[in-house]
Parts: C-alpha cells; sequence; structure tokens
C-alpha cells in the first residue's frame, strides 16, 4: 500500500526504545532485548540513496541497491520484537483469540510436493512461517512453521535434511518428518531436542489420533504420510515432552510498510530446471500469490501452475516473502549428495511486502533466536503482520530484474 505525503505526516510518529542487553527468560517481562537484538531505534533515511529508476539485467554485484526513504512507525500499529501483548503471536504479529494456544511449542513439519502427482499439498496455508531450501536432485522442500494455527491434516511428509536442525533450535519446535539419511538422523538424534522428535512407528489408516498422530493416506494411489497438529500436542504431552510457552522474541512487525522506491511484483526463486517458483502480488488484498513449476525444464522454458491448498481449495499466499542468502557446501559431494547449509549470524537478504522491495541484513544472534532483519543503518525491519515465506538461496546466487516490476533469484553453490 502507498501512501501520499500528506497521510505520511498523519502517521508518522517516532519509538524510541531503551533496552539493555540480557538474555529474557519466557517470564521476563522487563522490557529487555534478547542478545544481539539491535535497540528499535529512532527510523532514519539510511546513508544510502541509490534506487531503482528502470529494469535492468545481471549478477547481483551489478544489480543497483533497492533502500527504503523512510519508516513510518505508528505505536497503535506496530509489536515486537519483545513485549507482545498476550493475545499477539511472535511469529506472525496477529491477534490470537484463544490465548491458550501461545502457550505451547510451535510444531514443524517437513512437507514435500515432489513428485507432482501428490500435489496439492494439504494444511500448508495454515503454517505462520515456512522455509524453503534446498534438498538434493535438483529439489526443495518445506519446513513448515505451525505456531498460531492448528491443521486437521498436513502433508505429504516426507524425510529431514542437515537443515531443519538448526530451525528446530530456533524456534523450539516439535518436529514431524519422516525419517532421514543415517548421518542426518544421528545429528537430531544426538542432540537436546531428541524427544521433540516424531517419526512413524506403526501405520494408521487417516485420520490420525491423539494415540498416533500420524496416518497413511493414499490418494491417486500414491501413499502419503499426514498429521494432526492438534494431535501431536496431546501426543507429546502424553510422553511427559516439555511442551510449554517458549521465548519467540525477535521479529518486528508493522502494518505500515516502509516507503520505497523499488516495486516487485513478481518474485522468482530457480533452484533448479526441475524446482522453482514465483510469487505474485495481487493489489486488490496485499497479498503474494504462490505459483509452482508445472513441467521440467529443459531449456524449453518454465510452466507455472497456481499452488493451493487441499483443504480448502485456496490459492497459498504470503504476506511477506524473505529471500535469505546462506552459504552452501556438500556434506557429502554428488551423487548421494548432502548439503550442508550453514547458518551463520549475519547475512544478505531481500524482503517483500506490498508489492515493495527492500535490501536487509537477516540476523540470529545466537542458536535459539529467531530470525530477525535490519536495515543496512541497522534499523529493524518492519515484517508486515501476517505469514511469511523464507526462500533460502545459495551466497553465490544470481540477482536479475528480467523485467519492471520483477526479480528473479537463480540459487547456486557453492
Amino acid at each position: 500500500m502507498r501512501f501520499k505525503p500528506f497521510l505520511l505526516l498523519v502517521f508518522f510518529t517516532v519509538i524510541l526504545i531503551a533496552c539493555s542487553t540480557r538474555i529474557p527468560s519466557p517470564k521476563d517481562t522487563t522490557g529487555v532485548l534478547p542478545t544481539g537484538l539491535p535497540e528499535n531505534k529512532t527510523t532514519r533515511p539510511p546513508t544510502s540513496t541509490s534506487v531503482i529508476n528502470t529494469p535492468t539485467v545481471g549478477p547481483s554485484e551489478e544489480m543497483p541497491t533497492p533502500t527504503p526513504q523512510l519508516t513510518v512507525i505508528s505505536p497503535e500499529l506496530s509489536y515486537g520484537p519483545t513485549n507482545f501483548p498476550a493475545n499477539i503471536n511472535p511469529l506472525t504479529g496477529l491477534p490470537i483469540q484463544d490465548l491458550n494456544v501461545l502457550k505451547r511449542r510451535p510444531i514443524a513439519v517437513k512437507i514435500n510436493i515432489i513428485p507432482r502427482m501428490v500435489r496439492p499439498p494439504i494444511g500448508l496455508s495454515l503454517a505462520d512461517i515456512v522455509y524453503e531450501f534446498y534438498h538434493n536432485d535438483g529439489y526443495a522442500r518445506f519446513h513448515a512453521i505451525y505456531y498460531g494455527n492448528d491443521a486437521e491434516l498436513v502433508g505429504p511428509i516426507r524425510s529431514a535434511r542437515l537443515f531443519d536442525d538448526p530451525l528446530i533450535r530456533m524456534y523450539k519446535s516439535i518436529f514431524v518428518y519422516g525419517r532421514a539419511d543415517e548421518r542426518i538422523e544421528r545429528r537430531l538424534y544426538s542432540s537436546e531436542y531428541k524427544n521433540r522428535l516424531i517419526v512413524e512407528n506403526e501405520v494408521q489408516l487417516c485420520p490420525p489420533s491423539p494415540e498416533n498422530p500420524l496416518c497413511r493416506q493414499e490418494p491417486n494411489g500414491y501413499d502419503l504420510l499426514l498429521t494432526n497438529t492438534s494431535d501431536v500436542h496431546v501426543f507429546v504431552t502424553k510422553k511427559g515432552v516439555d511442551d510449554s510457552q517458549q521465548n519467540l522474541d525477535g521479529m518486528f512487525f508493522q502494518v505500515n510498510p516502509p516507503v520505497a522506491s523499488t516495486t516487485a511484483g513478481k518474485i522468482t526463486t530457480h533452484y533448479s530446471g526441475d524446482s522453482y517458483n514465483r510469487w505474485e502480488y495481487d493489489a486488490k488484498t496485499g497479498k503474494y500469490l504462490r505459483f509452482q513449476d508445472n513441467i521440467y525444464d529443459q531449456g524449453t522454458g518454465e510452466v507455472y501452475a497456481p499452488l493451493i491448498d487441499r483443504l480448502d481449495q485456496q490459492k497459498i499466499v504470503a504476506d511477506n516473502v524473505v529471500v535469505l542468502f546462506m552459504p552452501h557446501t556438500y556434506y557429502v559431494p554428488p551423487p548421494g549428495e548432502i548439503v550442508e547449509i550453514v547458518l551463520n549470524s549475519s547475512g544478505k537478504a531481500y524482503a517483500f511486502r506490498d508489492g515493495q522491495v527492500y535490501l536487509v541484513n537477516w540476523n540470529h544472534p545466537a542458536a535459539d533466536r529467531v530470525i530477525y532483519l535490519t536495515f543496512p543503518d541497522g534499523n529493524l525491519y518492519p515484517f508486515k503482520p501476517g505469514n511469511t515465506w523464507f526462500e533460502v538461496v545459495g551466497e553465490s546466487s544470481d540477482i536479475t530484474q528480467p523485467e519492471k516490476d520483477a526479480w528473479r533469484f537463480d540459487s547456486k553453490f557453492p
């Protein structure tokens, strides 16, 4: 949404939060920021004033830099990065009617949409946060995090990868997945969260139950592994697993978008000729619509189809799309590749909301702290209240603007 100058003057309010640097416990109400989180300083225009006026095509290092000119902060329309009201979800910035929902851990589910015959996915639209990242053999999968919403069915569930490990630590989640390579399993089961790993022990036909929260369904003759997030909570509680509310501080939400000179109507992330996606901005709803690869591109061109949720047959959408640049290395080289995605303390990112794009930095100050974003000048970047999709690509990935308002990220590594 764009605001005229006189409206900006009405909404502009400056917030200054004085904070110390000690790490608050989940019960801490003193108003301090977690270690590594910057203060929510008075937001000012960055020192750089370079803007994109015309579309350009070229490698990432030749791209002009999109920079915000002003961040409009309105006290009654912003939340975080700490001291979230009791009814505000710290992963979406949205209100929750049932406060008991936030008194549990998030649940993370490993979801796959390959082969295409298993599509559409089930319950993916109900996730608060989704990480999409490269797995192996040209394919990417989803690490979907459910906190503010429960889903009666989620899937299809498939195997874990190494990058699931830091994500579980970050969100202190219960992780539901379909086994993994023994070298990956060794890392998961040697962790402090090993009792929060949920895998199939015995085959049960759907629906799932609190006694067995995983079940099998066979639409189109393909065997799908599914779960119910409410049943997972009951299951772990009966097993004596700690399912209490965790400190998920870190993200900053603001209804009004920062003003930017650079628009973004389309976002393409290309992992391979057989795994690519596009987000298209819908100005009427203020959301990005998800489109997914529909054929294997062997040089003939990409073909897309809307990605929908089988639960309600509606298109999958995102309020925020963030492309994270992270180092990728081979834990095991091809063939039989296992990829290690290195989660450092910070890196480059592109954030998209309300049809605009911002060059930002992602920050991860500690293993148990969620990723948050900052502008180059250190000010917090405001997520739009709603769900977020993180597209994880290699540090050497190419960035191009094939047409006006369109951004393309071709993931490359190592």
